[in-house]
């Protein structure tokens, strides 16, 4: 090519580029003004599981108020299954479509967390660019920045704190079992009394995972891919475990619960003395709500429980990203804090620093009642890590392979 001419092809690049519309640039967390002003008018899609009434009651109640402060709309795709949300972003992704996305907001969970990131199907870092950001303390909860053990580096934000408790109706089962060899003992001896949701739910698979934690030979293995350990033999107890403990449940184990919240009427209705819930405040709730006798108290096992922090995403192609971080801006705000931890509204923990809090913040939280079943700070205990997500992806699946077709 002679200079001439090739000063011709770079004329007409240049020009062609010139004329083409600039891509839009992604919303800078770190200048929080141009982000607000950006999101005024968006709407965002909130793709969150919708199985429980008070949690769409909260979301709902949160789509108000950001759209009064911030201009923001907030639509709520209530999702049977996670991954719906996820599969979608990945056929977007198939098909090119890199911008304009149909899922703007993810309430995600540890095994979807750690598949998109491997993916690269996430926006970011952006969660500890948040003004709230400034509300947490990771140093002193490990939970916020790391999910089912993969760190999050600033691809989601942490919205609530969970951890697992189990219920007893004080009137019938005033000393419930303490372990998960006690725990068996007692199904034994009181068959059909005890009730857990099937997995691959998530409750069901998380009961899995306590039970797999108490009673594999070296937990220590559990926070390394499944693949890279003894699988068999880590997992060999659990399986003689639930093999005794499966006809002892609710129906002889021919049927389970769909979800944690069916257990509530099942426990209501004296079909089951036992059950078991991933939030610690979900026992006062539902007596608030006359869903529950108020003769049920929440405990943890002796060696105790599997906690873990709810988590937010932004899809990587999402359409309304500013929106999306004001809305998880705004449910780490102590406002929104403070309603979650309220067992009148959910009773899910907070993520917030007490001393990280204005005065008057810490002050609401410590005047919060919460409730008759919760248990404080103390009771619960320092809670045990997750395992690494292909743990629950390999033990759920197993677990249907052994138990699901009954």
């Amino acid at each position: 090519m002679t200079r001439t001419a090739l000063a011709l092809a770079l004329a007409f690049a240049l020009a062609f580029a010139l004329a083409a519309p600039a891509a839009e640039a992604d919303p800078d967390p770190a200048d929080w003004p141009a982000v607000l002003a950006e999101a005024r008018g968006q709407t965002v899609w909130f793709h969150a599981w919708g199985g429980s009434v008070q949690a769409n009651e909260f979301i709902e109640w949160a789509g108000a108020r950001v759209a009064e402060e911030f201009g923001v709309t907030l639509e709520h795709v209530r999702l049977a299954d996670t991954a719906d949300a996820v599969a979608r972003v990945v056929a977007e992704k198939s098909a090119g479509l890199e911008t304009g996305g149909a899922v703007d907001l993810i309430w995600i969970n540890g095994p979807n967390f750690a598949a998109m990131k491997e993916q690269g199907l996430l926006f970011g870092p952006w969660a500890e660019s948040l003004p709230n950001w400034a509300l947490v303390d990771p140093a002193a909860n490990a939970a916020l920045t790391a999910d089912f053990t993969v760190p999050t580096e600033g691809l989601e934000a942490p919205w609530a704190m969970a951890q697992v408790v189990f219920w007893h109706d004080t009137a019938r089962l005033p000393d419930p079992p303490r372990s998960m060899p006690a725990l068996l003992a007692w199904a034994e001896a009181n068959p059909g009394r005890f009730a857990f949701p099937a997995p691959p739910d998530f409750l069901g698979t998380t009961f899995l995972k306590q039970a797999l934690a108490e009673l594999t030979p070296d937990p220590a293995v559990l926070a390394r891919p499944a693949g890279e350990a003894d699988y068999a033999a880590a997992t060999a107890p659990l399986w003689a475990f639930l093999d005794r403990l499966t006809p002892q449940l609710w129906r002889g184990g021919r049927a389970y619960p769909a979800t944690g919240e069916a257990l509530k009427p099942l426990m209501a209705d004296g079909e089951i003395d036992l059950a078991l819930s991933f939030s610690p405040g979900a026992a006062s709730a539902a007596i608030a709500a006359g869903e529950l006798p108020d003769t049920v108290r929440s405990y943890v096992l002796d060696g105790g429980t599997i906690g873990n922090a709810s988590f937010l995403a932004i899809p990587f192609n999402a359409s309304a990203k500013a929106g999306a971080m004001v809305v998880a801006n705004f449910l780490m705000s102590p406002e929104a804090q403070l309603r979650m931890q309220d067992p009148a509204h959910l009773g899910w923990g907070t993520v917030l620093a007490m001393d990280r809090l204005a005065p008057e913040d810490a002050a609401a939280f410590a005047a919060l009642d919460l409730g008759p079943a919760t248990l404080s700070p103390a009771e619960l205990g320092r809670p045990l890590p997750e395992p690494h997500p292909s743990w629950m992806t390999r033990v759920a699946a197993d677990w249907v392979a052994r138990y699901g077709a009954r």
